[in-house]
């Protein structure tokens, strides 16, 4: 005869076994992304990451990031963080959380092949290259970002190379922060990495990753973008 405790534990594995196939299914249900019907989705996104030198004021003042040519796994990836709160920045996580995962695939999918017929892009070298390929072999930055800081080892890690250097300096801060609900980013990996250095060596990091040559580029769209 069955116990109470083999009843219930029955229905517990039953119940794990159910929500499992339940989030398999759902995960199923997400399709490749496709550029094509992000067409229409992609109107959020435009009004900061289709400008040209667009700025943004929060936490300081700084370009928002090129996406353009990046890697779709990174978007997503980036996306769903910003949705589940891993990254704490108020206007991406409201509009992360406007998209479903559906979305969030097509619109990677589609800033990954978007200007793809542009030249590279690639920033002005402040400071001393000697001290920052110093800084970046401290960091050991190659082993995960790959060649140049462009041809990442896993495409859910991004393209660094020629990003704005103002942008990367605030985005390697907000991996130092802690206890704050409205900045800071919860990768464990980069946390330990960007702990290594003082703020003077993270401007020093992002000056020369930013004058890298690289694929990543804003490509200007209107608002009335269809």
């Amino acid at each position: 005869m069955k116990t109470l405790s083999h009843v219930a534990l029955q229905w517990a594995l039953a119940s794990v076994v159910s929500i499992a196939g339940a989030s398999s299914a759902l995960a199923q249900d997400v399709k490749p992304g496709d550029p094509a019907a992000a067409q229409s989705k992609i109107a959020m996104c435009i009004g900061c990451h289709g400008i040209i030198g667009y700025q943004a004021s929060f936490p300081e003042i700084h370009r928002v990031p090129m996406i353009s040519g990046q890697s779709a796994k990174y978007i997503e990836s980036a996306l769903q963080a910003y949705k589940k709160g891993d990254r704490k920045h108020p206007t991406m996580r409201g509009i992360a959380t406007s998209l479903s995962d559906q979305d969030i695939a097509d619109v990677a999918a589609y800033y990954s092949q978007s200007g793809k017929d542009l030249p590279p892009s690639t920033g002005k070298m402040h400071g001393d290259a000697a001290q920052a390929e110093a800084l970046l072999k401290k960091g050991n930055c190659a082993s995960c970002h790959g060649e140049g800081l462009n041809k990442p080892i896993d495409p859910s890690y991004p393209k660094l190379a020629g990003q704005h250097n103002d942008y990367l300096f605030v985005a390697l801060k907000a991996y130092q922060t802690d206890n704050n609900s409205k900045i800071g980013r919860g990768n464990p990996i980069m946390a330990g990495q960007a702990k290594l250095f003082t703020h003077a060596e993270l401007k020093i990091l992002a000056n020369y990753i930013g004058s890298l040559p690289g694929d990543l580029k804003t490509v200007p769209q209107s608002p009335m973008h269809k």
